[in-house]
């Protein structure tokens, strides 16, 4: 049965995207190395860059310029020019992860409301989403500039639940950081949590998901 292991059937599930359904740090480490080649800065690993995403994009470029000892004036040029870069090399490397597309169709077939809930902006996750053809199986993507606030705040998954007009006992979280996890709860919403992601070097069970699974493929 859908989400056996989760003891309840919900209506709405509600999706991070990086780290969670998308493993996509090689692009954003390849537009994140060109983005600083147009400022004659030296280029990161990919290895540091999926301990430094997460938690948005401008924590990235703040990440970066702390690792290379730059100013923090050089943030919003950066930031642009890291943006410019990824819009048109959103999808060169990125793959889906093992049972995403599988769990996606299994709640669409359900008839379960699906929600992409990202810190990504809007523009590139739409396109990301478009790419893996993944987008159609969301009835709602809202991206980290779609609202005033962005996870950890409550308020993208508390718009979900508006728009749905679902109760938060009948919606589940699903992904791969804290601020899933945090969002989730100050929303009255439960979270289960893969471990794969994105999450700064912490442990996902450290962040006290409801459930942890090490694959989507579990909760088919």
């Amino acid at each position: 049965m859908l989400f056996a292991p989760l003891e309840f059937i919900p209506r709405l599930v509600m999706f991070d995207l990086d780290g969670t359904l998308v493993d996509s740090v090689a692009d954003i480490a390849l537009s994140l190395n060109r983005a600083l080649g147009d400022m004659a800065l030296p280029e990161v690993s990919e290895a540091q860059v999926r301990t430094w995403v997460g938690r948005g994009a401008s924590r990235l470029i703040y990440c970066v310029l702390e690792h290379q000892h730059r100013p923090a004036d050089l943030h919003d040029t950066l930031m642009a020019r890291f943006m410019a870069r990824y819009q048109v090399s959103v999808c060169e490397e990125s793959t889906v992860y093992p049972g995403a597309r599988e769990l996606l169709a299994a709640c669409r077939k359900a008839g379960i409301h699906l929600a992409c809930v990202t810190n990504k902006p809007y523009a590139p996750a739409k396109a990301l989403l478009e790419e893996l053809d993944l987008l159609a199986y969301f009835d709602l993507l809202l991206g980290g500039d779609s609202l005033t606030h962005k996870k950890p705040h409550p308020a993208p998954l508390q718009h979900c639940l508006h728009t749905f007009g679902i109760e938060p006992d009948q919606a589940l979280m699903v992904g791969d950081s804290r601020n899933d996890v945090e969002a989730a709860h100050a929303a009255g919403v439960r979270c289960v949590a893969v471990p794969y992601g994105y999450n700064h070097g912490e442990p996902i069970e450290d962040c006290q998901p409801d459930w942890q699974v090490e694959s989507l493929s579990e909760l088919l």
